[in-house]
């Protein structure tokens, strides 16, 4: 099995910062890809950056591109979320998900976390 487990939420001002992070244990092998998913009230979830290939790769939701930055710790099993400049539309709940490939990734990801809240003010 594959656990993901995610940190660093909370509230902050608009314009504020933020550092997500997802750690992996046990089947690890089946982090090829990683990344960040997020949801509002009422919305559907969205995928805001993923990265995969032991970082050979990065891939960004429009809205957060130039603002978010995701990076990958492989010997810690932890991916990360730098969030700058964060704006009200940034608020919700963030979940980290994991597969092995490619075609599992696209299709949705099987592997999730818990989330975290991310609540940004104007």
């Amino acid at each position: 099995q594959l656990q993901l487990v995610e940190s660093g939420g909370g509230s902050v001002q608009a314009g504020g910062s933020l550092r997500l992070s997802c750690t992996a244990s046990g089947d690890t092998y089946k982090t090829n890809y990683m990344g960040w998913f997020r949801q509002a009230p009422g919305k559907e979830r969205e995928k805001v950056a993923y990265i995969y290939a032991g970082a050979a790769g990065t891939d960004y939701a429009d809205s957060v591109k130039g603002r978010f930055t995701i990076s990958q710790d492989s010997a810690k099993n932890t991916v990360y979320l730098q969030m700058n400049d964060l704006k009200p539309e940034d608020t919700g709940m963030y979940y980290c998900a994991a597969d092995s490939s490619l075609g599992h990734w696209s299709r949705g990801p099987r592997y999730w976390g818990q989330g975290t809240q991310v609540t940004v003010s104007s």
